[in-house]
């Protein structure tokens, strides 16, 4: 009998000892799956879109840097980008959009960007905010008079040319890569005094932002170019250290300049062209799907800018008019551009067929 429960007992220890083996290596095989999604959970796999589980790592977050405020042209531009890359996404990726300047004014965050230790991954800059860093095809786009409709610009922006000067600083090892254009319109002068022609600009002191072919421009107009920084623009016009500077029409209204500059003058000089760039680092982090996805909800914002940017600039110049700002249209182009033959001169040399093929996109 007790031979009997000896055995019985040994039986039982074995198969406790068992099941305790089991179970160790039950919960060594989970802790291992967790390690892998650990590892998963890196830039790389945060764009799939694919199903969820209960070690799903946190979305990717990028931020994006907007100097203006959400319901002006380009803050829609902002706006639709980044509904459609969280579409896209299935919220495996998420733009947080600073709106209004947040994260500084556009030099400095591009600058951060360039040195690759900005706040901001994504950033809605001027199509002419590289020229000054040796962009030498942006600079094309700056010149005066180059486009003459939107139109003509839209037929520039959505071609495979467009492509070549969207990568022309990733190519070149700058630190960013350009995603799509886009545009807020064409650019214009206000001024605190009156003007009604060309002639009126003569020793006036014009706000650039210290662009070699801005300051062509107003030279060539017989004013003086005075860099000012765009957050100072306003102080500047109100005490009188400058008497004018240039914006397109929506910017114009929703920074409050007509409070302190309210004449209006439609010389379209050139096309306010947007570009949206992503830090080099960023783009390359990302799997060859996220990118894709991004440069598809670029795609979607473009379009939705070129639909709108129209009317809504139409309703914008309407309102200016309703609250009493001057606004003078200009007939005749032709002394204005006289006046700038010699920027485009100069700043075409080496590139002329490239800018040939541009003008011939009306």
């Amino acid at each position: 009998m007790k031979k009997k429960l000896l055995a019985l007992f040994l039986t039982s220890s074995v198969l406790l000892s068992l099941v305790g083996c089991a179970s160790s290596s039950g919960s060594a095989n989970t802790s291992g799956s967790g390690a892998a999604s650990a590892s998963a959970g890196s830039t790389a796999d945060a764009g799939s879109a694919g199903g969820s589980s209960s070690n799903a790592e946190k979305p990717l977050v990028l931020t994006y840097a907007e100097v203006n405020p959400e319901d002006s042209i380009v803050g829609q531009v902002a706006a639709d980008f980044k509904t459609k890359v969280e579409e896209l996404s299935g919220g495996s990726i998420i733009i947080d959009v600073q709106y209004s300047g947040v994260l500084g004014n556009e030099s400095d965050v591009l600058d951060g960007m360039l040195a690759g230790s900005g706040a901001a991954d994504i950033s809605r800059i001027s199509a002419f905010s590289l020229n000054s860093y040796g962009v030498e095809k942006s600079v094309l786009l700056s010149l005066p008079y180059t486009f003459e409709s939107r139109d003509h610009y839209w037929n520039f922006a959505m071609s495979d040319l467009a492509d070549e000067f969207l990568n022309e600083p990733y190519e070149n090892g700058l630190g960013v890569k350009g995603l799509f254009y886009g545009e807020e319109g064409f650019r214009h002068f206000f001024t605190v005094s009156p003007v009604s022609s060309i002639e009126d600009f003569a020793g006036m002191k014009l706000r650039v932002s210290n662009d070699p072919v801005m300051n062509g421009l107003v030279n060539g107009l017989g004013a003086s170019p005075t860099v000012v920084a765009f957050g100072e623009l306003y102080s500047s016009l109100q005490s009188g250290m400058v008497d004018g500077a240039e914006q397109p029409i929506a910017n114009y209204k929703s920074n409050s300049f007509p409070e302190v500059a309210d004449n209006l003058i439609l010389d379209g000089h050139t096309l306010g062209a947007i570009e949206i760039v992503v830090a080099s680092s960023v783009w390359d982090s990302l799997t060859e799907e996220q990118q894709n996805i991004l440069l598809e909800a670029g795609r979607y914002a473009q379009e939705n800018n070129r639909k709108n940017s129209q009317a809504k600039e139409d309703e914008v110049l309407a309102q200016l008019i309703e609250e009493g700002v001057t606004v003078v249209e200009v007939n005749d182009l032709t002394p204005w551009k006289d006046a700038v033959a010699t920027v485009i001169e100069e700043n075409t040399k080496g590139q002329e067929d490239l800018y040939a093929q541009i003008l011939a996109m009306k």
